[in-house]
Parts: structure tokens; C-alpha cells; sequence
């Protein structure tokens, strides 16, 4: 029987090629997270397209509305605007104030009740330095964290197997695994049709055409 592993999904293409990575090795456990997020809705649904994609039985669902009662990002403050077209900035408002450590932290409580060792993660650090939890050194911090903080026979690591990629090359790579990139959705404030205009789609449509792949779904 094959090592569990915990993936953290969101329903956009880097989520979803890691699941495409996980999925060689290990027998998977879908991690899910609704934290207000102006598509909440839509990733909720690639989320479960994914998951069934991959036959993955074993699926969790939370809610983290904290991080939308605190607001401080574009992304669930519906006071704020979401940018338009590529940012680069330190710290674009698209950032969720430490978002990828809460994720992890669940990621981290879950793999310890089902006995998983590993936990994917589909961080790309060609997104830092505006968003400060997708490099490297954030990942091995929380590897630490990860020992401290769980009982001494626990053994759990967090991967982060796209990480030094390029955008296109993720995209390269998914097409290899034959990823579903029709069921994912990587835009920042639709729900039904993808604006082509947020930060998020723009990177994703540069990617794709870098690739030489066609992108699978529709725009606005």
C-alpha cells in the first residue's frame, strides 16, 4: 500500500499539477480551504472537479473566515480593488496576510491524524517577492516549525516540488502529466468567466502561450 500525502488544492494550475506529481507516488488526501475569497465558489468546484479527476476519495473542506474578517488583501476585501494586469510590487493587495502558513498548519494537523508523511504544496517562488510564503526559505522554515510543533515519532515534510520552476515550465510539465487544466481557475474576481485582466490571468495566459499550449478555457 502506497504512503499517504496531503495536497493543498486550490483549483488553480499550480495546485493542480502538483496533485499530478503527488498522485505517481503516494495515495492522496485533498486539502481544500474557503476563506471568503472573492471565488470562493468557483475554486470550491475545481476543487472537487480535480478531486474526482484523480479518484481521491479522501477529501477535506474548511473554512478559515478569520482571513476574510481580517481582511488587508484585495482578494477578500470587497472594499479593495483588485489590480489589473501584472503587479510588481513588494507586496501586491492581492497578498492574504500569511495565508500559506494557515494553510500548511492544517495541512500539518491533517497528515498527522491520517499518518501522512508528506504534504504537497504548489507554491512558485517566481511569485516572490510579492508574496513572501511562496519562496524557498518559507518552506524550509516551516519544515522546522513542523518538528517542533508535532509528537516525536511524527515524521511529516512538506514539498514543494514547482517551486525554482518557471511559470510556462509548470504548464510544460502538467501537459507531460496529462493535468486537467480545463477544470481549474486561476482568476481573482470572477466567478463565471475569467476577466483576462487580474494579475492572476495574466500570468496564466503568459504561461501558456510561453508553453506553446492552448489554454483550455474561456475569458471574458
Amino acid at each position: 500500500m502506497r504512503e499517504s500525502a496531503v495536497v493543498l488544492v486550490s483549483g488553480g494550475v499550480d495546485s493542480c499539477v502538483t496533485a499530478g506529481i503527488a498522485n505517481k507516488d503516494y495515495e492522496l488526501a485533498f486539502l481544500h480551504i474557503n476563506y471568503g475569497q472573492r471565488t470562493e465558489k468557483k475554486e470550491l468546484d475545481s476543487f472537487n472537479k480535480i478531486a474526482d479527476f484523480y479518484g481521491v476519495k479522501q477529501r477535506l473542506v474548511c473554512d478559515f473566515k478569520w482571513l476574510h474578517e481580517i481582511g488587508g488583501s484585495s482578494l477578500t476585501d470587497l472594499g479593495m480593488d483588485v489590480p489589473v494586469g501584472q503587479t510588481h510590487v513588494s507586496a501586491p493587495t492581492t497578498y492574504v496576510p500569511f495565508r500559506n502558513a494557515n494553510l500548511l498548519g492544517a495541512g500539518v494537523s491533517l497528515a498527522e491524524v491520517i499518518g501522512a508523511t508528506k504534504i504537497f504544496i504548489g507554491v512558485v517562488a517566481q511569485d516572490a517577492p510579492g508574496y513572501p510564503d511562496t519562496r524557498p526559505e518559507f518552506i524550509k522554515a516551516f519544515n522546522e516549525v513542523i518538528k517542533l510543533g508535532t509528537k516525536p515519532d511524527t515524521h511529516i515534510e512538506v514539498l514543494a516540488p514547482l517551486i525554482d520552476m518557471q511559470k510556462y515550465e509548470v504548464v510544460k510539465l502538467g501537459a507531460k502529466l496529462n493535468a486537467p487544466f480545463h477544470l481549474t481557475w486561476s482568476c481573482y474576481k470572477n466567478n463565471e468567466l475569467a476577466c483576462g485582466e487580474c494579475e492572476s490571468c495574466k500570468r496564466r495566459q503568459s504561461a501558456f502561450e510561453l508553453a506553446g499550449i492552448n489554454d483550455p478555457i474561456n475569458y471574458e
